[in-house]
């Protein structure tokens, strides 16, 4: 048994910050880093990623709408070819400050209201999904088990990767249950390792109604701005480690990515 565990990082902006970084970094494997569209800037991207870095942990781009008022959290209705151009620039922007700290990019998954509005949105999918082949045909993608952008990522030739999330409710159909939902966020760090083991495990997470869902789990995400993150991704990886399961990143960190920026080398996306 083997697992990935990420989280999102990088999402102070200025004077503000956001979560301690540096203890979930010694924690997680992959850090999901925030591009200046949703949060972080510039001088939080470049110390996240040689912090990352130093620790071997693989770097990802935690790219969303341009909605740094709302977090990124609030669905935007972008026409496709601008979503392409606006998560293509948040790409760059993290390889340059990636390649500086010795590491490189090594996957992508989108954040918050993208995220979830790619799970149904074939438009905005395909969007994303071109501008990942515009900067890297050979870039693995993370995200939500049955979604559009895994499924559309797949059939462009692109590496596919299937994340659950740690401290979120899922519903009966196996999507997550809206933040505005009571329950929709999990707080109790032994009940929160306990159903990750049975993820990784079992292959099987328990819906805010009961029902069993079957869930196809590589990377668990545990979330960094959530209250007692660390606490709550301690406790995650001890159980891990005491059940068996080996916990590494999915993207090997470090050195230039092969074929990395390769411009203009997409092909066609599906649909």
């Amino acid at each position: 048994m083997r697992i990935d565990l990420n989280s999102d990082l990088g999402e102070g902006f200025g004077r503000w910050e956001l979560g301690d970084d540096e203890a979930l970094l010694d924690v997680v494997t992959s850090a999901n880093v925030a591009c200046g569209f949703h949060a972080g800037d510039p001088g939080v991207m470049r110390r996240t990623c040689e912090a990352a870095a130093a620790r071997g942990v693989s770097v990802g781009a935690h790219t969303g709408y341009r909605d740094l008022a709302g977090f990124g959290r609030r669905f935007v209705d972008v026409p496709p070819g601008e979503l392409t151009d606006d998560v293509l620039y948040q790409l760059g922007a993290l390889r340059q400050f990636a390649e500086t700290a010795g590491t490189r990019v090594g996957y992508i998954k989108p954040h918050g209201a993208l995220y979830n509005a790619i799970v149904h949105h074939e438009d905005q999918a395909r969007a994303v999904v071109r501008a990942v082949l515009d900067f890297d045909p050979e870039l693995p993608v993370l995200g939500l088990p049955g979604s559009a952008w895994l499924r559309l990522a797949d059939e462009a030739g692109l590496p596919v990767v299937h994340e659950v999330f740690a401290d979120r409710a899922y519903t009966p159909e196996g999507t997550l249950v809206s933040r505005r939902s009571p329950g929709a966020v999990l707080h109790d760090p032994a009940e929160v390792a306990e159903r990750c083991v049975r993820m990784a495990a079992e292959g099987e997470i328990v819906a805010l109604d009961g029902t069993v869902v079957p869930v196809r789990a590589e990377s668990i995400c545990v979330h960094g701005d959530s209250p007692g993150a660390v606490r709550m991704a301690v406790a995650v990886r001890a159980a891990l480690d005491e059940a068996g399961v080996t916990v590494a990143p999915f993207a090997e960190p470090g050195g230039a990515a092969p074929g990395n920026g390769a411009s203009g080398a997409s092909g066609p996306v599906a649909g």
